[in-house]
């Protein structure tokens, strides 16, 4: 099962779920700031994209610039940021089984479907 971690004020996260719509593939649809992220679900994903959790982070959101720019911050300190603040999380996030990808470009979706 596809699943899509969307925010649909985002622009960029519209565009990946019309790519995962079109690819005709059963999917679900997380809002991610409605539901957010628990502990254990974001350190997976993090995991499945092969990322640091701070290149997951947006880091023009006030809420970043304002509370953590500048300071060194460890791995936890980061995905409880993101918990705290899911705006920080960049989007969409598109996970389809054992492989993710940030949708950025919106394109890049195309890759794991």
């Amino acid at each position: 099962m596809i699943t899509i971690y969307h925010n649909p004020r985002c622009s960029k996260s519209r565009q990946g779920l019309a790519i995962v719509e079109a690819s005709g593939q059963n999917f679900e649809v997380v809002k991610y700031l409605d539901i957010p992220f628990s502990e254990e679900k974001l350190l997976e994903v993090v995991k499945l994209l092969g990322v640091k959790p701070i290149d997951l982070v947006r880091k023009n959101e006030a809420i970043w610039k304002e509370q953590f720019k500048g300071k060194t911050i460890s791995d936890g300190e980061v995905i409880s940021a993101m918990i705290a603040h899911p705006k920080l999380i960049e989007r969409p996030i598109v996970v389809n089984g054992n492989k993710a990808v940030v949708g950025r470009p919106p394109e890049s979706i195309c890759d794991i479907l």
